[in-house]
């Protein structure tokens, strides 16, 4: 699979997330070999959890299905730049790449409002942005206008 693959899996994620009412973000994990790991979709209305992000859902799948914390050598999928909360997650689980889709000019945290990862936190994940940017960008402006 390459990078538009992956997107395309948390494009996905984030068609499901948007059709349960939630903001639509999805977020895929592989491992160096390719295998998806982890999973996640936004879900924080069905949870009611501020911290159920599909960043977050999907580091945790990743971690069980290795047995471990440390998602080295993984490289996360998710259709919108990650928010201080799930850079955090991504600095804590030590992955390597980040690759997203659309910025996130409100709270983005790889550089539309501050670079997390650029900081001197002990690691710096190598970001690749706008992968499938436009159709992220679309699924979240669509959602949006429905709702008002």
């Amino acid at each position: 699979m390459d990078h538009n693959e992956y997107m395309r899996e948390a494009l996905a994620l984030a068609r499901e997330a948007a059709a349960q009412g939630e903001v639509p973000v999805g977020c895929v994990i592989c491992d160096g070999e390719g295998r998806v790991l982890g999973r996640g979709r936004n879900r924080r209305e069905e949870r009611g959890d501020a911290t159920a992000h599909a960043e977050v859902e999907a580091i945790r799948e990743a971690c069980a299905a290795l047995g471990d914390w440390r998602l080295e050598g993984c490289t996360l999928y998710v259709t919108l730049e990650p928010c201080p909360m799930c850079a955090g997650a991504i600095l804590n689980a030590r992955l390597p790449r980040v690759v997203f889709g659309a910025r996130d000019p409100s709270v983005g945290c790889c550089g539309s409002v501050i670079d997390l990862f650029y900081e001197k936190l002990g690691h710096r994940p190598a970001v690749m942005p706008g992968v499938l940017a436009d159709e992220s960008a679309a699924l979240l402006q669509d959602f949006f206008k429905a709702k008002r």
